[in-house]
C-alpha cells in the first residue's frame, strides 16, 4: 500500500510521526456489496492527489508526521482480526501516537474500540453512521460488522449520528435520547451541540461513510437516502474538536468503485480534515 498522502520521507516515518494510520483491509461479514477490504488502498491512493496545505485551519498537519502502519491482515474469522486490530491499537496508542484507523467493513472498528477504551478513562464513542448496528450478533458472530455498536456499548456511552435505518430487534438496545436521526438533522443545526453535550470528555470517533448521503459518496456497501453533506458533517467535527478531546478515530466502510473515484477523495479528505482540526492548534 502506498503511504498516506504520498509525503515526504522524513514525514510519513514511525519513530518520529504524531499520527499512525493502520489499515484493516476486512471484509468478511458485509452482506450487501462486496469489496470493502479495497477502501484502505483506494483511499491511500486517492490522499495522494490532495493538497497537503488545509485553508480552513491555515495549516500543514502532515508536519506532525502520518505513518501509515502495515496493514491488519488477519481474516480467519471476525473473531481473529478483532484480536489483531487491538493487538495493532495497542501497540500505537502505548507509543504515544494519535491513531486513526481506516477500513475495511465496521467489525474492523471494534479492536480499536477496545483499546482506547482500555486506555482512556471517562471515555464515550460518537458513531456517524446509517445503520444503528446494536445487534448483539449477527449471523453467528458478535463482531459482525451490524453488532459493532452493541460491543462499543458495553463498554462506554456511546451517541449515534446521522441514523436513519435499523431492524425492529435493535430497539431493547437503543437510548432514543442519544440518537440523532437523520430526518431530525435535516430541519437545522440545533442537534450538533446537543449531541456534543452528551459525550464525556474524551470521545473516540466511528464514521461509517455511509453516514453521509450517496449524493456525495456512492461508493458505500449499504447506501441510504438521506445522509449527511459534507460541509454539515464537516460543521459538527469542527465543534466536536474544539469541545472535547478526540483520542482517536476511524473511517470505514468506503466500497471503492473504479468508475467513481469522488468517494475515495471525500473519505482521503475527511481523515485529513479531521487531523487539521485536531492539531492546527499544535502548530
Amino acid at each position: 500500500m502506498v503511504c498516506f498522502g504520498d509525503l515526504p520521507g522524513e514525514y510519513a516515518l514511525e519513530k518520529s510521526s504524531k499520527i499512525v494510520v493502520l489499515p484493516i483491509p476486512y471484509d468478511g461479514t458485509s452482506t450487501w456489496v462486496k469489496g470493502s477490504d479495497k477502501g484502505p488502498e483506494a483511499l491511500l491512493e486517492a490522499s495522494a492527489n490532495m493538497e497537503l496545505y488545509d485553508i480552513e485551519t491555515d495549516s500543514e498537519v502532515y508536519l506532525h508526521g502520518i505513518h501509515t502502519a502495515p496493514a491488519v491482515s488477519e481474516n480467519k474469522s471476525p473473531e481473529d482480526m478483532v484480536q489483531a486490530a487491538e493487538k495493532e491499537a495497542l501497540k500505537y496508542i502505548d507509543s504515544g501516537k494519535f491513531l486513526v484507523t481506516i477500513g475495511g467493513e465496521h467489525s474492523v472498528s471494534i479492536g480499536p474500540i477496545q483499546a482506547h477504551a482500555k486506555r482512556y478513562k471517562n471515555l464515550s464513542v460518537l458513531q456517524i453512521d446509517a445503520h444503528t448496528d446494536l445487534r448483539d450478533s449477527y449471523q453467528g458472530s458478535k463482531n459482525n460488522h451490524a453488532c459493532v455498536m452493541a460491543r462499543a456499548q458495553e463498554l462506554c456511552p456511546i451517541v449515534q449520528v446521522g441514523i436513519r435505518s435499523m431492524d425492529s430487534g435493535e430497539m431493547e438496545r437503543l437510548d432514543r435520547n442519544r440518537v440523532f436521526w437523520a430526518h431530525h438533522i435535516a430541519r437545522g443545526d440545533e442537534w450538533m451541540d446537543k449531541a456534543i453535550d452528551l459525550l464525556t470528555d474524551n470521545v473516540y470517533l466511528t464514521v461509517d461513510l455511509d453516514g453521509f448521503d450517496p449524493s456525495i459518496l456512492p461508493s458505500t456497501g449499504t447506501p441510504e437516502p438521506g445522509g449527511l453533506q459534507w460541509y454539515q458533517a464537516l460543521s459538527f467535527l469542527k465543534k466536536l474538536v474544539e469541545r472535547k478531546n478526540l483520542v482517536g478515530f476511524d473511517i470505514v466502510e468506503l466500497c471503492p468503485n473504479p468508475y467513481e473515484k469522488s468517494s475515495d477523495f471525500l473519505a482521503a479528505k475527511l481523515l485529513y480534515k479531521i487531523l487539521s482540526y485536531k492539531f492546527a492548534k499544535a502548530e
